[in-house]
């Protein structure tokens, strides 16, 4: 067992890159006894002359510190690092900062579980030059339990949030908050590029995106409200009226650069509402 009062100001950080290395200095600014270890040594090498210690290997620098941050480059190098560890871990929290998927956030979980230590992995919503400023997020799921244990040294390095106690639960929200930004922005392209093929002023075409995207904004609050009642009530249109639209837009992007979006399987899922009887919601009853 580590000794949580001696050895809790000692911070491990694995993986020295872009990211590892800012939060290294920020732990070294922050007051940290800090251990590194990097496959390539020399990249240790001026965060050693900062102030940090070198490990030479991964399972001393985890031996000299009850909080690890894996800030490797994705899940393989952090399931590597893990079976190469035969030693107890018990005591200690191990935080994967990687961005991975949620089956890889719970597969690295259970490595870690499986060598006595306490899980958390975490979202990197940052540029290794926002590290430790607010302008940097990061997001932890796993274990409540080491998440409030090492919230102090957890926030110098940036405004931590926990999103819940599944660990994939971090990397779930940070690829769905992407996924928000990729799913409109390319609604935008697919949008322009259709427009241009009809000879339509693409810059007048956009003042009118722009203020349909504003209209998805601003109903944000009630498309939470309906998802959280199992209330949809249908708005603008109900999904029969939707359902058409849908079928003319299909025909619209059909042989386009972006491809149709997946409005084929929005539409089969309509249809079988439809045919359930309830043609007469809105289109959020599609994701309950």
């Amino acid at each position: 067992m580590v000794d949580e009062k001696r050895s809790a100001p000692r911070v491990a950080v694995i993986g020295t890159g872009a990211i590892g290395g800012a939060v290294v200095r920020r732990l070294l600014d922050g007051g940290h006894e800090v251990t590194v270890w990097n496959r390539t040594e020399s990249r240790t090498t001026e965060l050693v002359a900062a102030g940090a210690r070198r490990a030479r290997s991964v399972r001393e620098a985890l031996s000299t510190a009850a909080l690890a941050l894996l800030t490797l480059k994705d899940y393989p190098a952090v399931q590597q690092c893990l079976a190469e560890q035969d030693t107890d871990l018990s005591g200690r929290t191990i935080v994967g900062m990687y961005t991975g998927t949620a089956s890889e956030a719970r597969l690295a979980a259970q490595q870690a579980t499986a060598l006595g230590a306490q899980y958390l992995d975490a979202g990197i919503q940052a540029a290794p030059e926002t590290i430790g400023t607010n302008a940097a997020t990061i997001l932890y799921s796993g274990s409540r339990h080491a998440f409030e244990r090492h919230r102090p040294t957890l926030a110098l390095l940036s405004s931590p949030r926990f999103v819940g106690e599944a660990p994939e639960a971090a990397a779930v929200w940070d690829l769905a908050l992407f996924g928000v930004w990729y799913d409109a922005q390319l609604g935008l392209l697919r949008a322009l590029e259709a427009a241009r093929a009809a000879g339509i002023d693409v810059v007048e075409f956009a003042r009118t995106a722009a203020a349909q995207l504003g209209h998805v904004v601003a109903t944000v609050p009630a498309t939470v409200a309906e998802l959280r009642q199992n209330t949809y009530p249908p708005g603008p249109a109900n999904l029969t009226e939707h359902l058409t639209v849908l079928r003319h837009l299909i025909d619209l992007r059909t042989g386009r650069h972006l491809g149709d979006g997946g409005l084929p399987q929005v539409a089969a899922r309509i249809e079988t509402l439809v045919e359930e009887g309830r043609g007469g919601d809105g289109l959020t009853a599609t994701a309950g």
